[in-house]
């Protein structure tokens, strides 16, 4: 790792707007007379994005070109960026010409004041209504599980230091989340207004259906945030209240068995019966599963690289 920029962009059918992007970062990094890379990131496009960067390189030895196997998403393609990245400064930024390159020198002059993560909050955002919409109702739901003060978070436009990402993967739709993953690292994280510009060429590739992939992936953040340490005081409270429920049931026909003289096995102590043994059952394997999901993928990204030119 050297000092310099390396800028991670992910790429998924944004064929028309990579000649224009890649002639304003130059404009913005070659003033700043350090070194740099730009590493495009093709994700599985169907259209002619890797051949225009593949073209890139060629003719710009500092592009360099990951190109994943297949289309894995936003999160995977990042990481696979951030990993391959050369130097001690990492730049994401979106490939449709929204995020505004002369927003880097704010960010890195942000990052300067003692911050290891700073993050683009585009405050006057040029999205349609109901993009706007499923942003807010996310904003709404991190802000009230897991207390996130980030204006912002779901901006690509960032600039941190790479040892943020040392011994760690991002995967699912944790790239929403990377602010808060960072503050429970102990990271210095701040924000600045960053300018944001309409979508002139290609499609944008948000869709409902991403909101909730990240509302699970959020569930799960609260909880690690909460648990990751001690996850037996979670799942032991859930078992403990099924066990309690069934208590109370047990005593309930106990009591009852008293007054009339008679216990039959009904629906009552059948379900007194289930909760002890889903109690049980939460108890032990709950967590566990959890903790071998992130040992799993620690060491281990989920996607595949087809080649990389460099």
């Amino acid at each position: 790792m050297t000092a310099g920029l390396s800028i991670v962009i992910p790429v998924y059918n944004e064929s028309k707007n990579l000649q224009l992007l890649h002639r304003e970062l130059l404009s913005v990094l070659v003033p700043l007379k350090q070194p740099f890379e730009v590493i495009f990131v093709d994700d599985g496009s169907r259209d002619s994005s890797l051949q225009e960067l593949k073209h890139l390189h060629q003719t710009d030895k500092r592009v360099k070109v990951i190109a994943l196997r297949r289309n894995y998403g936003q999160t995977a393609a990042l990481d696979a960026g951030i990993k391959h990245a050369k130097h001690d400064l990492i730049i994401t930024m979106d490939a449709d010409l929204q995020n505004d390159p002369y927003d880097i020198t704010n960010l890195l002059a942000k990052l300067n004041e003692g911050y290891d993560l700073v993050i683009g909050w585009r405050w006057k955002r040029k999205d349609g209504i109901v993009k706007k919409i499923f942003s807010r109702v996310a904003h709404t739901m991190r802000y009230w599980i897991i207390k996130e003060r980030i204006h912002d978070s779901g901006c690509t436009l960032k600039v941190f230091k790479k040892e943020c990402f040392e011994d760690f993967t991002l995967y699912g739709e944790m790239h929403r989340y990377i602010p808060v993953l960072m503050k429970l690292r102990g990271f210095r994280v701040s924000e600045i207004k960053v300018n944001h510009r309409p979508r002139h060429k290609g499609k944008t590739k948000y869709n409902m259906w991403r909101v909730f992939r990240g509302f699970f992936d959020m569930l799960f953040i609260k909880f690690w945030a909460d648990y990751a340490t001690r996850p037996i005081h979670f799942f032991g409270m859930i078992s403990m209240m099924q066990f309690f429920l069934a208590g109370l049931i047990v005593i309930e026909q106990i009591i009852k068995a008293i007054i009339i003289q008679s216990l039959d096995l009904g629906p009552l102590l059948i379900l007194a019966v289930m909760l002890s043994i889903t109690g049980l059952l939460t108890f032990l394997f709950g967590f566990l599963a959890e903790i071998l999901v992130r040992t799993y993928h620690h060491d281990r990204p989920n996607y595949s690289i087809g080649k990389i030119y460099q």
